[in-house]
């Protein structure tokens, strides 16, 4: 069955066609020949005035993707189009930071459902974000606070001290994404003061600290779940200099297999992740044992993966919207 996909996500122009997973997607999608529309989040809309209930629209175009650097896309004209009568599936794509604007989304296109498949759901995106789903999840977590007041940090510094954990932290934002703004915290504590001013300063949620995990050497392990299923994995690198490994900040891949305790994580999560519609979930596993996030918003790494085992990872994704599909279809 022919789909017709509307991809939300950030401007064609700008991304990179060797690495990002959006695109991946749509390349796969193409190669089943599904029918391509891309639109900016920002063209959402919803009419109470247009019919029944009210209806979701957005202004988009349609768009055939190939991987040639340079002449990526070609695109139609654009139009203001249904979502509901005119979309089958939407792809909700566009990069964090997971603010009002981004929630905001969700809750239009959460009135989607039942008439157009929204992947990840809209409604379960919006209650996990990376860093505050995965505490449902803490006995897999090394040692965390999510707090605003340096008196906070202070006292679960001193106790990783005193529980032999060490000194050093890790300081992030709450909804932060690609490793921006994560900060490795001295054990004298001497630049403590102005990194919490400085979140103060740029945002009004709380943050979240944990203790500087020297397994981060050897890698930050990301595993992506299809539909609760363990699909693939990489092992991402800091690059010289630098304790983050995220490959949008010079971290490099490399292939890897899971440990037992990254395979007893999985098995907690999958029945989680499918019961709530997250068909794409990347995971980030530190040392081969402590979890430290799971990406629901716009996960990536497929690329990666499929290069490094010649897997099909976006085959997989489409194989299992195609199912969630027939089955919204059967009601």
């Amino acid at each position: 069955m022919t789909l017709r996909v509307a991809v939300q996500m950030d401007p064609l122009e700008t991304i990179n066609i060797n690495g990002d997973s959006s695109f991946h997607l749509m390349l796969a999608a193409q190669a089943r020949g599904h029918e391509l529309w891309h639109y900016d989040v920002g063209s959402l809309a919803y009419d109470t005035m247009s019919g029944a209930g009210g209806r979701v629209t957005a202004w988009a175009a349609p768009v055939t993707v190939q991987r040639v650097a340079g002449d990526h896309f070609q695109r139609g004209d654009y139009r203001k189009i249904d979502l509901g009568a005119e979309i089958d599936v939407v792809l909700m794509r566009q990069d964090p930071p997971f603010d009002l604007g981004y929630i905001t989304g969700t809750h239009i296109l959460e009135r989607l459902a039942g008439e157009t498949l929204v992947v990840n759901d809209p409604v379960s995106v919006r209650n996990a974000p990376e860093k505050v789903m995965v505490l449902d999840f803490a006995r897999f977590m090394p040692p965390t606070l999510v707090a605003r007041r340096i008196e906070d940090v202070k006292a679960f510094q001193a106790r990783n001290i005193a529980q032999g954990l060490g000194g050093d932290l890790v300081i992030k934002p709450l909804h932060g994404n690609g490793g921006k703004a994560v900060f490795r915290i001295p054990a004298d504590g001497s630049n403590l003061g102005a990194l919490i001013e400085m979140f103060h300063n740029a945002w009004v949620e709380p943050f979240m600290v944990q203790p500087f995990l020297p397994g981060v050497a050897k890698g930050d392990k990301r595993i992506v779940l299809v539909d609760g299923v363990v699909a693939g994995a990489i092992n991402r690198k800091p690059g010289e200099g630098e304790f983050r490994s995220n490959l949008a900040v010079g971290g490099s891949a490399e292939p890897c297999d899971l440990t037992a305790r990254e395979e007893e994580i999985c098995a907690a999560l999958g029945p989680v992740l499918k019961q709530q519609g997250l068909v794409f979930v990347g995971i980030d596993v530190i040392g081969g044992e402590w979890l430290t996030e799971i990406n629901v918003t716009s996960p990536t790494g497929i690329v990666a993966i499929d290069r490094f085992n010649g897997s099909d990872t976006g085959g997989l994704i489409w194989d299992a919207i195609e199912t969630r599909h027939a089955a919204m279809l059967r009601g």
